[in-house]
């Protein structure tokens, strides 16, 4: 015992000594050490938010490593400062036609200008809104026109593996419901079944409405999904081999399609013609630059546009729930480049430019010269690089810039919502956080509010196979700095 006692006692004390010859509070090490994540598998960073004082902690501040997803600070921040936080995605309709007696005689066209958040709701209003000009019935066609953006040829399955995983659909122009099907199983004891409700329709795909119920409602929930036996492959259907356990009562299944590439215009056809439209063409995919019924090809005036919620609401949602598919469409329209009168784009935004429009920025903004490494500017990526000193620096730079509040409004309130809702490290209230996870990376970067009444900036990320399970040390960080020990 006495033995056990005595090398507990060493061990304990080694990593007391490590952990304070870098920086690391003996918690943190501590917390690192049961998780079995080294810590020249870890940076962290804890310093002063307006840069006044040297840094608390400081350990591997200057290693490049991957954040994941807390590479959205940087997007959503650059995003702030070059577009404004009142900047607003407008999504024009045009008509290339005449209409009368309820009928348009041409074409309609729908331009996708970026817009991260074109939900079905919205959907519905803007084609409730081409039915308040007197149209119900299109003589022509839907045309669908997503080229303000250039061509992104990616494999959904690539990142993971995961084709069908809502956050790995690709960034569109014109993003309709984020190319999505959400899935309600509603169990009915009755009928001894679950009705299953799917928005949006799509046209041309069989949706299975019903599938039976297993178990007892004092049973397990279990894995419902995997109960389900699923079969998405098929793009003309959805359907369910195995049965729903009543004991998960009421679930909402979000799904990507399998086939993305057909998804807008399927919604729009099956939409339309469940409000009552009628349509002699097709719904398709073409250019803005194909109108004009005279065949002088003059730019047309839009009919009208709708738009969408200010960028400084949008990014609470890119950064408190960690929405991937949203950061890659405001980080595209960092080069959307000049438009004509007619509204159409004069070449794509494409993630090179925006790449390089985010490198001067950096340059003019935070003026250093260890600018990120980015890929897609939302953190799904294995080459995207960014050091703990580069990450505080930003945050300072947010910190004393008028556009603090937006950010900060923007990330995850310990204890409270977002990715954080149900962390206990700290009161509710005491940081604003955002976090990161891939395999093989957990990150955590922010404001602390410690209870001496200064504010700190917080970066805390591991690169490491056990990465996840170095959550508890990153708790242990935060719990350190806000009690301002």
């Amino acid at each position: 015992m006495f033995l056990h006692r005595l090398m507990t006692g060493l061990v304990a004390g080694t990593i007391g000594t490590l952990a304070l010859a870098q920086g690391v509070p003996p918690e943190v090490a501590a917390a690192l050490a049961r998780a079995k994540v080294p810590l020249e598998s870890v940076t962290l960073l804890v310093a002063d938010a307006e840069g006044k004082a040297p840094a608390r902690v400081s350990h591997r501040a200057q290693v490049p490593v991957n954040p994941a997803s807390v590479m959205k600070l940087v997007t959503t921040y650059a995003a702030l400062d070059l577009l404004g936080p009142a900047y607003v995605w407008r999504t024009p309709v045009y008509l290339d036609g005449s209409v009368h007696q309820g009928t348009l005689r041409g074409n309609l066209f729908i331009k996708g200008q970026g817009d991260p958040k074109l939900v079905l709701e919205r959907l519905w209003l803007l084609l409730r809104r081409v039915q308040s000009l007197g149209i119900s019935n299109i003589e022509g066609d839907i045309v669908l026109d997503n080229s303000a953006f250039e061509p992104i040829e990616s494999d959904p399955a690539s990142f993971d593996g995961e084709p069908l995983r809502p956050y790995n659909a690709s960034p569109d122009a014109l993003l309709i419901n984020f190319k999505s099907v959400l899935m309600t199983f509603v169990p009915d004891r009755a009928t001894r079944s679950a009705s299953v409700q799917f928005e949006p329709p799509l046209l041309g795909v069989q949706m299975q409405k019903s599938v039976p119920l297993s178990g007892t409602e004092a049973g397990a929930c279990g894995d419902y999904r995997a109960a389900l036996k699923a079969e998405f492959s098929d793009p003309a259907q959805i359907r369910f081999g195995g049965s729903y356990p009543i004991a998960c009562g009421e679930k909402i299944w979000p799904l990507a399609y399998a086939d993305p590439s057909s998804y807008n215009r399927r919604a729009v056809a099956a939409l339309w013609r469940e409000m009552g439209g009628q349509l002699t063409g097709a719904v398709r995919a073409g250019r803005l630059s194909e109108a004009g019924t005279t065949g002088l090809k003059t730019a047309l005036e839009p009919a009208f546009e709708i738009s969408s919620a200010p960028l400084a609401e949008v990014i609470r949602d890119i950064n408190k729930y960690s929405n991937n598919v949203m950061a890659q469409q405001v980080f595209l329209t960092l080069s959307l480049p000049e438009r004509s009168a007619g509204g159409s784009a004069v070449a794509g935004a494409s993630r090179a430019a925006s790449r390089e429009v985010l490198r001067r920025w950096w340059k003019e903004r935070i003026g250093s010269d260890d600018a990120p490494v980015l890929d897609n500017g939302a953190g799904l990526s294995r080459s995207e690089r960014i050091s703990a000193q580069a990450l505080a620096r930003l945050l300072q730079s947010a910190y004393r810039s008028p556009l603090m509040p937006e950010l900060l409004a923007s990330l995850s309130i310990s204890g409270v919502d977002g990715t954080l809702k149900h962390s206990h490290a700290t009161l509710e209230g005491g940081a604003h956080l955002k976090t990161g996870s891939l395999r093989d990376v957990a990150a955590l970067a922010g404001y602390v509010h410690a209870a001496s009444g200064k504010r700190y900036c917080l970066v805390a990320i591991a690169n490491h196979a056990n990465a996840q399970a170095a959550r508890p040390a990153f708790e242990a960080l935060l719990s350190w700095a806000v009690k301002d020990n």
